[in-house]
C-alpha cells in the first residue's frame, strides 16, 4: 500500500496538531508534527509530504485578525513552496484558524489557478461571541472536493469567534456556479439553515462552512472533523448508541463522519499520485 506522508503544521498557538495527526493515523497516513519554524529552516521539506493540514487554534494568540499573522509569516518565507506544492497535485486541508490562514494566504478560493490574491473574509461572528457548539452540515454533493465526496448530512463541532465566511457579491455568486461551496450550515434534517442562529453559528454568506478550490485538492471549513473521529467523540453517543441498539444496528464498527473526510483525502492521494 502507497505510503502517503502529511505534514501537520504546529508552534506558536496551534492547539490541534495532536488531534489532527491523530485523524490522518486512524485515516491510514502517516503524519509528522512540524513547526512552523523547523519548515521555514528547511529541517523538513513540504515536497516530501503528499498532504498539508493547517490545525485549528489561535496562531500568533490571532494578533492582527484570525489567522493573518501565519499567512503573512508563511507567505513570506514559503510561498513559493507553497505554491509548487499545489502545483504539483498536493492536497490541502485547513481547519478553523488554518482556514483563516488559507483564505489570508489567497490559496482559497483559487479562482483562475490564482492562489495567492485574498479575494474572502472570515471575520466576527454576528452574535459578538465566540462560539462552541455541535452544527449540522449539509455537503454539496456536486462539489469537486476531494475531501467531502460521498459524505451526506451530518454533525461536527464548532469553536470560534472569527468563522462567518464574507465575500462580494460577485465572487459568492463565483463560488456558487462552481460549486466550490463544499459545506454549509445546516438544520437537523438537512435543509438550509438559511441564515438562522444557532444552526449557522455566525452568520456566514449563504451558510457557508466550508469551500475549496476549483479542482477540489485545497479545502477550508470552519466545523473540526478532527474532534470526532470515533462515536464516542459525540456529545449524545450512549444515547445514539442506545437508540441503534434497539434498531438492531451496530455503531462501534462505523466511520465517523469526521473520520471519513481524512479518509478520503488520503484514498485520494493513494489512487492519485
Amino acid at each position: 500500500m502507497k505510503k502517503v506522508r502529511v505534514l501537520v503544521l504546529t508552534g506558536y498557538g496551534l492547539n490541534c496538531d495532536h488531534e489532527t495527526a491523530n485523524a490522518f493515523s486512524l485515516a491510514g497516513a502517516e503524519p509528522v508534527r512540524v513547526h512552523i519554524n523547523s519548515l521555514i529552516a528547511g529541517e523538513e521539506r513540504l515536497e516530501d509530504f503528499q498532504i498539508l493540514a493547517f490545525g485549528g487554534g489561535f496562531s500568533w494568540g490571532d494578533d492582527h485578525g484570525a489567522g493573518v499573522i501565519q499567512a503573512t509569516r508563511m507567505k513570506n518565507n514559503l510561498g513559493g513552496q507553497l505554491l509548487e506544492f499545489v502545483e504539483k497535485g498536493g492536497l490541502v486541508i485547513a481547519i478553523c484558524n488554518g482556514f483563516q490562514a488559507v483564505v489570508n494566504l489567497g490559496l482559497l478560493p483559487g479562482f483562475d489557478n490564482d492562489y495567492t490574491s485574498r479575494s474572502v473574509a472570515l471575520t466576527y461572528n454576528d452574535s459578538g461571541n465566540f462560539r462552541d457548539d455541535w452544527v449540522y452540515l449539509a455537503p454539496n454533493e456536486k462539489s469537486p472536493c476531494v475531501f467531502t465526496k460521498g459524505l451526506e448530512s451530518f454533525d461536527l463541532p464548532v469553536r470560534h469567534g472569527e468563522g462567518k465566511l464574507y465575500a462580494e457579491d460577485a465572487v459568492i455568486k463565483r463560488l456558487q456556479d462552481n460549486n466550490q461551496v463544499a459545506l454549509r450550515y445546516a438544520l437537523a434534517d438537512g435543509s438550509p439553515a438559511n441564515g438562522k442562529f444557532p444552526e449557522n453559528p455566525n452568520g456566514a454568506v449563504d451558510d457557508i462552512a466550508g469551500i475549496c478550490d476549483p479542482t477540489g485538492r485545497i479545502f477550508g471549513l470552519m466545523p473540526h472533523p478532527e474532534a470526532t473521529v470515533h462515536y464516542s467523540n459525540h456529545p449524545q453517543w450512549t444515547r445514539i448508541k442506545e437508540e441503534k441498539k434497539r434498531k438492531g444496528e451496530a455503531l462501534g464498527d462505523a466511520v465517523s463522519p469526521g473520520l471519513q473526510i481524512f479518509i478520503n483525502g488520503v484514498n485520494y492521494v493513494r489512487e492519485n499520485q
